[in-house]
């Protein structure tokens, strides 16, 4: 670690902004790393002076690039809070992420219950996509994994809640079997239809308290259920999602599409290129969106890898695939 106080890198000749970060972990060593190797590589990618101290980091530059270095440290502290450590790998990850980050905007966002109180996006196709959740009843949204189209489409539904803009979500996934066969999986149906309902669970537990999703699902406030449920139902003044929607069929797709009703809003989510259904299957979320592309107050969404905001791997690694597809 460098001498307390001691600048990274040779003092910026037109100096025209310096900050301090305080630093809330304890673990201080860890968001320096080895010999400072991480603040070296935020004053590389960023072009600011930046020093180490006690419990806190130094960075001074143009003001631009100043504030780009602080969200990257901030970026630093949070994934070190949420995974533990944090490698130069991660850096470099989450410096990348600020570069194709929205301008800061503290008031945009979507509130929920939990802690955080807001859920804001992280680059400028998030905020397009909560835009046009906002704005419109029906939204599809299509992305690779990790950009964030289940996340902030349930965090819309939640802000919705909380403001009494509706009485109810129904978030809804197909089980359609990738690789594996249902009905070979030990359990009830509720044990075998489970998995594929986790991750809405795990978005909801983000943004309340288990306590109060536990109390709105009881109450029937909240519902997370296989898509073959919803056959038969209309749903008023409520937010439906529909999540892996990719792989539903044209049938599924126009069933689900007709369950809504008076103000009710409906995002429909997936990743059209990684499909699990059978050989020759039209999927029914591309299918839909073919169909209604032209019909008004409808919203199509696409997000890419720039929006991915998971480990910096899963960036590398959809790029990688798409690169091998594209040869083949």
């Amino acid at each position: 670690m460098s001498a307390q106080g001691e600048h990274i890198g040779s003092p910026l000749q037109a100096l025209t902004l310096e900050i301090t970060v305080q630093l809330v972990s304890s673990k201080r060593l860890e968001i320096f790393g080895p010999a400072d190797e991480h603040l070296r590589i935020v004053r590389a990618r960023c072009g600011v002076s930046i020093a180490a101290r006690d419990d806190s980091v130094v960075i001074a530059g143009q003001e631009q690039a100043v504030r780009k270095a602080e969200s990257v440290v901030e970026l630093m502290q949070k994934h070190l809070a949420r995974f533990g450590k944090l490698d130069a790998n991660d850096v470099v990850g989450l410096i990348s992420k600020v570069e194709v980050s929205i301008e800061p905007d503290e008031d945009f966002g979507v509130s929920v219950f939990s802690p955080k109180k807001m859920i804001k996006p992280f680059t400028r196709g998030q905020r397009r996509y909560i835009e046009a959740m906002l704005n419109h009843d029906l939204t599809f949204c299509t992305g690779p994994a990790g950009t964030g189209k289940t996340y902030l489409a349930v965090a819309v539904a939640v802000s919705m809640l909380k403001k009494k803009q509706i009485r109810k979500i129904v978030l809804a996934r197909p089980a359609v079997e990738a690789g594996e066969k249902l009905g070979f999986l030990p359990g009830d149906i509720e044990a075998k239809v489970n998995p594929y309902l986790r991750p809405l669970f795990d978005s909801l537990e983000d943004m309340m308290d288990f306590a109060q999703m536990r109390k709105l699902a009881d109450m029937d406030i909240i519902e997370v259920i296989p898509l073959a449920f919803m056959r038969g139902r209309t749903l008023n003044e409520a937010c439906i999602i529909c999540d892996e929607a990719q792989n539903t069929s044209p049938t599924q797709m126009l069933m689900f599409l007709t369950r809504m009703g008076r103000g009710s809003k409906m995002i429909i989510t997936g990743d059209i290129t990684q499909t699990d259904l059978e050989r020759g299957q039209k999927s029914g979320m591309l299918d839909a969106m073919e169909t209604l592309a032209r019909t008004e107050g409808i919203s199509l969404i696409g997000l890419d890898d720039t929006d991915i905001v998971r480990h910096n791997l899963v960036q590398n690694i959809v790029q990688a695939y798409e690169a091998k597809k594209k040869k083949t």
